[in-house]
């Protein structure tokens, strides 16, 4: 056994027993336990470490706790989680809305509340998606290299914390993907969205967008209105078109 100090910061004493929030505290971790092993025993989903002081110097996750470490651990800063490329979201059971959310802003994000965690796991692996979920026993599952744990309860909030853990904003692209299916919307003539869409709205709308998949039309009504300033209070910015 190795005894250690630890200190967990911000969003992170969530995990923790209350008894060793807001202070360090001893903690005696198996012999050869890696940070991350130390960490996960003590609540903290590895996925939700950022950055980490051993002994007052940078380290990682798999470090091994060695006897008398004073062992500090950040959560992850809003943004460092971006990533270059467009990314990935898939949302467990619980969180339907907030994938919804996602969608409407333009991110492939797939949910489905009848699949398992072992599915989930195996899905993200092998797409390279980020798995949100508020099961921290997920997100602990060494299989899961990106993960969120999404600490609000409404949709609303969580879209703005994802949002900000990921840097989202700059790479939306709002209403252009399915809110059901999740694909890519096309656009298409007046002429093809007739056969599904009230006279009055073809009278009103110019421009109309199909689903590939279910085939649902879409157009800019009150509906859009609606989404788009559901959007712009979340994220505190301008959604357009």
């Amino acid at each position: 056994m190795a005894t250690a100090t630890f200190r967990f910061h911000g969003e992170l004493e969530r995990f923790v027993a209350r008894t060793h929030r807001g202070r360090a505290f001893d903690c005696a971790c198996a012999r050869a336990a890696t940070i991350k092993n130390a960490a996960e025993a003590l609540g903290v989903p590895h996925t939700e470490v950022g950055r980490l002081l051993v002994n007052g110097e940078a380290a990682t996750l798999p470090r091994i706790v060695r006897e008398g470490d004073s062992i500090e651990v950040f959560p992850v800063e809003p943004g460092a989680a971006a990533t270059e490329e467009m990314p990935l979201f898939l949302a467990d059971a619980h969180l339907g809305g907030l994938a919804r959310l996602l969608r409407m802003l333009g991110f492939d994000s797939l949910y489905d509340n009848a699949v398992h965690d072992r599915e989930i796991v195996e899905i993200a692996r092998r797409e390279r998606r980020i798995v949100l979920t508020r099961d921290r026993e997920l997100l602990k599952c060494r299989e899961v290299m990106r993960g969120c744990f999404v600490h609000a309860l409404k949709a609303e909030v969580q879209i703005s914390e994802v949002a900000a853990r990921y840097a989202l904003i700059r790479q939306m692209r709002p209403f252009t993907l399915c809110l059901h299916c999740n694909l890519r919307l096309q656009d298409v003539e007046a002429s093809v969205a007739q056969q599904r869409v009230p006279d009055r709205v073809l009278a009103r709308y110019a421009r109309f967008m199909r689903c590939p998949g279910c085939e649902r039309i879409y157009w800019e009504g009150s509906h859009w209105e609606r989404m788009r300033t559901l959007l712009s209070d979340a994220l505190d910015v301008a959604i357009g078109a």
